[in-house]
């Protein structure tokens, strides 16, 4: 084996000790014993063990389960084998969910454990290969499905890479359409936890009612149609990352609950008593002034401290435009691919009027523009004459017998920002009235009025 691969077997009983490390002493480079958690901890910090083997029963007031969570938290690569004589469902599926790589019963079948073994060192290799190939990744500056090389995005690039590989809660600021969410990934996929899960939640897209139990779960028979326990957002991203989207629209009920996980790593699950542990990396997102929020009651000033430990501002595409050609060629050869079409290409002057155009749907609003180009134009090279009209009018030059009404320029300009709104949201209604500040019922007299259905 290229790496020294070295064992630490945790029980009370000293025959099993003894027993287990003989039988496995061929199967690695090295083995340690250790007879309760604080022992155990001692020797792992200590030393450098890759496999962890422990009882789940041990002396003191601490158990296995407790010296899993704790050797999780200090190395959580390590792998993490369970050994019990009085083992339950409830209890293999706390440890797996806690990280456990397997949960085996005793008496203790040592080709089992042999076998087990074998997959562990296949494990930790695969993960210590993905991790050499990510840290190769953000030392060569690439991040995956990051497209751009401008100094401001570069800048926050460099933030990304300095707190990936931290635990520091994160504050991700930007537009709508700026991908707030492809960063946050970019930051599980950098840390120490890219091997668990990342689970992405968007607050603004959930009913009052089902936040807490999208969040935090639900026992069966909470509350009408909860037919069966359901764990929630947190107990999903244990070990991993939590993505909270759109933070701000999350009620004040809720940013109490959240403020009580963040502060003491607990809670409970809807119509439920248990104790539930978490660990789950926060990295939160919103396109709105927090502090103005904050100053209007809105949103409480403590959870926004605990949320904006280190903030990330991104640069909305405007602020970006040498990075609208490789994000154009990037979505052409995307979507080409997907619709199966013809491998397309945008003329000089269909590209600089992508260049010059405001964006406020930002780079989700250009990937949307370049996906219909792609399906609807049947040539293979896309003129401006292809490109949607609201894309060129705010810098067309006109003439004084050209130029409109006030009344008829406020319409047009409502309409405008009505489409880029709708585009920029994916076309959620509920959403694009939300960000224009406006009701549904308005947003669709104004559709009807402008012919946008």
């Amino acid at each position: 084996m290229d790496e020294a691969f070295r064992i630490l077997l945790v029980d009370d009983e000293p025959n099993i000790r003894s027993g287990l490390a003989k039988g496995l002493e061929k199967e690695v480079d090295g083995i340690d014993t250790a007879s309760n958690v604080n022992e155990a901890i001692d020797k792992f910090d200590a030393g450098n063990f890759q496999i962890v083997i422990a009882d789940v029963r041990l002396p003191g007031d601490r158990d296995g389960l407790e010296l899993l969570s704790l050797i999780q938290q200090r190395k959580p690569n390590t792998t993490m084998i369970m050994i019990t004589a009085h083992g339950t469902v409830e209890m293999a599926v706390d440890a797996m969910r806690r990280g456990a790589f397997d949960f085996i019963t005793k008496p203790v079948d040592l080709n089992l454990i042999r076998q087990q073994i074998a997959k562990a060192v296949e494990h930790h290799r695969l993960l210590t290969e993905n991790r050499f190939l990510k840290d190769r990744l953000a030392k060569a500056g690439e991040l995956p499905n990051i497209i751009g090389n401008c100094r401001a995005l570069s800048e926050v690039l460099l933030q990304i890479r300095q707190v990936a590989d931290t635990d520091a809660t994160v504050l991700i600021h930007g537009e709508s359409g700026t991908g707030k969410e492809l960063l946050a990934k970019a930051i599980h996929d950098l840390s120490k936890r890219s091997t668990f899960p990342f689970v992405p939640i968007n607050l603004g897209a959930l009913p009052v009612n089902l936040l807490e139990s999208e969040l935090f779960g639900h026992e069966k028979g909470a509350f009408t149609g909860a037919f069966r326990q359901k764990p929630g957002c947190f107990e999903q991203s244990m070990r991993g990352t939590l993505f909270l989207d759109e933070i701000t629209e999350i009620p004040m009920k809720c940013q109490v609950d959240l403020l009580r996980v963040l502060e003491t790593g607990q809670f409970t699950r809807v119509g439920g008593e248990g104790i539930f542990s978490s660990d789950a990396r926060i990295v939160s997102a919103t396109n709105r002034d927090i502090p103005q929020l904050v100053e209007e009651g809105a949103f409480r000033e403590d959870l926004y401290y605990r949320l904006n430990i280190v903030p990330i501002e991104v640069p909305p595409l405007r602020q970006r435009r040498e990075d609208i050609p490789l994000l154009v060629e990037h979505f052409l050869n995307h979507f080409c691919t997907r619709h199966q079409r013809q491998l397309k290409t945008l003329d000089n002057d269909a590209m600089q009027v992508l260049m010059s155009a405001s964006w406020p749907g930002n780079v989700r609003q250009l990937r949307n523009v370049i996906e219909r180009l792609v399906v609807t134009v049947n040539k293979e090279t896309i003129t401006a004459n292809s490109l949607p009209a609201e894309l060129s009018s705010g810098g067309a030059k006109v003439s004084p017998s050209e130029i409109r009404s006030l009344a008829e320029v406020t319409e047009l300009a409502e309409k405008e920002a009505i489409l880029a709104s709708l585009a920029a949201n994916d076309f959620h209604r509920e959403q694009t009235a939300r960000v224009l500040g406006v009701s549904v019922r308005t947003l669709h007299y104004k559709m009807s009025r402008y012919g946008l259905h």
